[in-house]
């Protein structure tokens, strides 16, 4: 009966370290994310005069947590394009819900404006925009599965998206 009492009691300290624990979110206050963007990887692929071009964006989130949870969010986007034609406008740049091949609708926008960034002569540029407020939910499920979001930019030419590429944490 002893060791049967003992059993019952080193079962019931297992079953409760087991039973409390769980999978939390990441609670760093600037996770960052980065991805190469490339023409081909648009949907369709680019396959005009603004296919030869490339970049490059990092996204900083600034994160408030509060007992846990996510509480207010905010990104700050570094871009920066290379090997467009000369004087390409960029339009637009958003994060989207899709993983690669598929495309979702914008879902946080860094509210540019046409004529806003022109690429030089050479067809290279950088831009930097943020802080772009986000809501908590849509923060949390980018920083929960980054490869299921992709960002691009977008031109006068390519107004669907000149390059694009899925995000990955840094």
């Amino acid at each position: 009966m002893k060791r049967l009492s003992v059993f019952a009691v080193a079962l019931s300290v297992f079953a409760a370290a087991c039973g409390g624990s769980k999978t939390t979110a990441p609670t760093a206050t600037n996770p960052s994310f980065t991805t190469s963007l490339s023409p081909a990887n648009e949907v369709p692929a680019v396959v005009n005069a603004e296919s030869g071009g490339s970049g490059t964006v990092t996204v900083t989130f600034d994160t408030t947590y509060s007992g846990g949870a996510l509480t207010a969010a905010s990104a700050t986007f570094n871009v920066s394009l290379s090997g467009f034609p000369a004087n390409t406008p960029i339009n637009a740049a958003h994060i989207h819900p899709g993983v690669a091949g598929a495309t979702g609708s914008p879902l946080v926008n860094l509210g540019l404006v046409p004529g806003a960034v022109v690429l030089t002569t050479n067809g290279s540029g950088t831009f930097t925009r943020g802080p772009i407020t986000m809501t908590p939910e849509v923060a949390q499920q980018i920083i929960n599965s980054p490869e299921s979001y992709y960002f691009n930019v977008h031109s006068t030419l390519n107004a669907g998206g000149v390059a694009r590429g899925q995000l990955r944490r840094q």
